[in-house]
């Protein structure tokens, strides 16, 4: 069980390692137990079987640590495509940032909208829905056109079938989660919910989580949000992830209560 899938080069040093899923990504020569390793490695994504030289890790395996590294760091620098929000089908807003340093430096300029875009929001969106769900670019930019094109329309399905109306979506550019606090006190829905790129990790750069909270407002607390984090391909995948939101958002409808005092089975 040594070296990687490489899908055929001969040579690992021409292939792109982040490409190789981590459950494939072995470099352990000749180990005790390699049936147990391989169910191992095939039930997480976690870095085991990494192998060493004397006290150090192999050259392979540290470059692809520092690979990963590179690529979650870049991704919160990144920003959402120019034309994300016409692909969802939704407008886009910008908080109160100017630009993604000030986001990253200013988070609670990420946290409001001016004026202007608080008329605009008005404007556009239906007021007093069941559930008001929107889109934030957040730490991870690249996390919106991964998961969103899936999710959010799965959810909206889920949730209309069951009677419950959900009100307009839109883009929000430099987000934070606390926008959930102003979007709610403008659109008066039960239940706001920001989907929103969350700080990405070694294991993905494009991960996402849903803040839920019901009768949100200027004066909720961080209790009172129900979290569903580590939306990716590898980890909770889009699709599954909609399934848990729409059953969450439904537990908040029906008891009327979100955070600590939600009970889920």
């Amino acid at each position: 069980m040594k070296g990687f899938t490489f899908s055929g080069q001969s040579d690992p040093l021409d292939c792109n390692i982040t490409g190789i899923p981590m459950h494939e990504f072995v470099q352990t020569d000749s180990p005790a137990h390699p049936e147990i390793l391989k169910e191992l490695k095939a039930a997480t994504p976690a870095r085991i079987g990494s192998g060493h030289a004397g006290a150090r890790y192999n050259t392979l395996w540290s470059l692809r640590f520092q690979a990963d590294q590179y690529a979650a760091a870049a991704a919160v620098s990144l920003e959402c495509p120019s034309d994300a929000a016409e692909k969802l089908g939704m407008f886009e807003i910008q908080t109160r940032c100017r630009d993604k340093y000030e986001m990253l430096t200013r988070p609670d300029l990420g946290r409001l909208f001016d004026g202007e875009t608080q008329k605009l929001i008005s404007e556009k969106c239906l007021h007093g829905p069941d559930v008001q769900i929107f889109v934030g670019d957040g730490l991870c930019p690249p996390s919106v056109m991964a998961n969103v094109p899936d999710m959010l329309p799965a959810i909206r399905a889920a949730l209309e079938y069951e009677g419950i109306s959900v009100g307009t979506p839109f883009l929000v550019r430099y987000c934070r989660v606390n926008t959930v606090r102003t979007v709610a006190e403008l659109l008066r829905p039960k239940v706001t919910a920001v989907l929103i790129g969350e700080r990405p990790g070694l294991l993905t750069a494009k991960s996402m989580s849903a803040y839920i909270a019901y009768n949100a407002g200027y004066n909720m607390s961080e209790s009172d949000y129900n979290v569903v984090s580590n939306i990716s391909s590898d980890g909770m995948p889009p699709i599954e992830a909609a399934a848990y939101i729409t059953e969450i958002i439904m537990a908040m409808l029906e008891q009327k209560t979100s955070g600590y005092g939600l009970k889920l089975s």
